[in-house]
């Protein structure tokens, strides 16, 4: 069973799990209202194209990355770029190089509560 919230996390200690081949997620922090993830993914990993009500707002801290929303927008983006997905907002991406992200997704995400 999830927990209602998760105060302290850390990169060294929290597990990381598979989100997709060649992409592994590790569950910071969050409450109800917000959730704190970082993500590392394999050059050459895709992430199907995907929407969930939650909204999302994130940074490139290395690599590259095209995220591909469903109106066909390309969002091609390198580290320091950050980004946006509104709520039920289709999005998928394809990784150009091993790329380390940080999301913030609100409200939480049931499915990566720890």
């Amino acid at each position: 069973m999830a927990l209602d919230s998760k105060h302290r996390g850390n990169l060294a200690t929290e597990p990381r799990v598979s989100r997709a081949p060649g992409i592994e997620r590790v569950t910071l922090s969050y409450d109800a209202d917000s959730m704190l993830c970082y993500f590392y993914l394999k050059k050459g990993s895709v992430l199907e194209m995907h929407q969930h009500v939650q909204s999302q707002n994130g940074i490139v801290i290395k690599g590259r990355i095209d995220f591909l929303k469903g109106d066909g927008t390309v969002l091609e983006l390198k580290t320091g770029d950050a980004y946006y997905f509104a709520s039920m907002d289709p999005h998928g991406s394809k990784v150009h190089e091993d790329t380390e992200l940080i999301e913030c997704f609100a409200p939480s995400r049931d499915d990566y509560k720890v």
